[in-house]
């Protein structure tokens, strides 16, 4: 579950990337949202990213002095050899970066199964919970010859414009329903809702379902001071925390080496999350913390505080 801001829709980055992630790797996908026409929010999932990084090409003497020698037999190979090699040792990986300005590709909603359901008019949620039943019948976990999973995103569950956003009751014996199943099939669900249009009892329900728990929210620009607290503030349009982790079969928890992560969108183009980290001290203002830390390059005024 990712509780949404209510002042920033940095859920939607977090949805998109995961929606796109599966249909680019051939995984089906159910989409449920409060619009009218979900799948016209279909067009807007980004495409996988294909620019390489931006690193400047260092040139091989050894390598060059080969291609110098070897130029003369060039005639005597294919046309086709060096792009069949290329395309030989392109190997497909698993794609984690997207482009927000490239809209993903129409073979992908073509060919992959994708579904898309209106939570607008659903009163008493049967026809979301038949609907989810029956997408992921398909899918059983002990089915063997069933490679890829399937995912299910639920956008704003109990938005305002949802006829059953007042039925706490019966949201929360869906996500209860909802989690059964996914348990019993090779699939997995992510599900967005604003907390403050719930009660706080039936929130912290919700949360309490919740096997991952992540939290989105915006940064003010005129914060001060957290931007000499934080370095890169200039480049955050908001910030992630981690609320809760998946840990099955144990009750020993995860600790994880940081629990809030900086959400910033390089180029405007690509969604990278960042650990937070603190800017650096201004000699003047006094000793830091890390006094014992010297950054790399020598000076002339002896080790620099951070």
């Amino acid at each position: 579950m990712v509780l949404e801001d209510a002042e920033a829709p940095h859920h939607m980055l977090l949805l998109r990337n995961f929606m796109s992630q599966g249909l680019v790797h051939n995984q089906p996908l159910l989409y449920a949202s409060p619009s009218k026409d979900p799948r016209a929010f279909l067009g807007t999932l980004p495409g996988p990213s294909t620019i390489k990084d931006d690193k400047p090409h260092v040139s091989d003497p050894e390598q060059e002095k080969g291609l110098r020698i070897a130029w003369q037999y060039k005639k005597y190979m294919p046309e086709n050899q060096s792009s069949f090699d290329s395309h030989r040792d392109n190997k497909q990986v698993y794609c984690n970066e997207f482009d927000l300005r490239k809209p993903l590709e129409r073979h992908y909603l073509s060919s992959q199964r994708a579904d898309c359901v209106s939570i607008q008019d659903s009163t008493k949620l049967i026809a979301l919970k038949d609907r989810c039943a029956t997408f992921l019948a398909q899918f059983p976990r002990n089915d063997a010859g069933s490679s890829s999973p399937a995912r299910i995103a639920i956008q704003s569950f109990c938005a305002p414009q949802c006829a059953h956003s007042n039925m706490e009751w019966d949201m929360l014996s869906f996500i209860k329903s909802l989690k059964g199943m996914i348990r019993c099939s090779n699939a997995v669900a992510i599900i967005t809702f604003p907390p403050s249009l719930l009660s706080p009892s039936s929130s912290k329900r919700w949360q309490h379902l919740a096997d991952i728990l992540l939290s989105v929210g915006a940064i003010r620009d005129e914060d001060k001071e957290l931007a000499t607290l934080l370095a890169g503030y200039q480049d955050m349009v908001g910030l992630l925390n981690i609320h809760k982790v998946a840990r099955i079969n144990t009750q020993v928890p995860v600790i994880l080496d940081a629990t809030t992560f900086s959400i910033k969108l390089h180029k405007r183009r690509f969604l990278v999350l960042e650990c937070l980290n603190q800017a650096p001290v201004d000699g003047s203002s006094g000793s830091s913390y890390g006094t014992s830390s010297s950054c790399s390059g020598a000076s002339k005024t002896g080790t620099l505080d951070f």
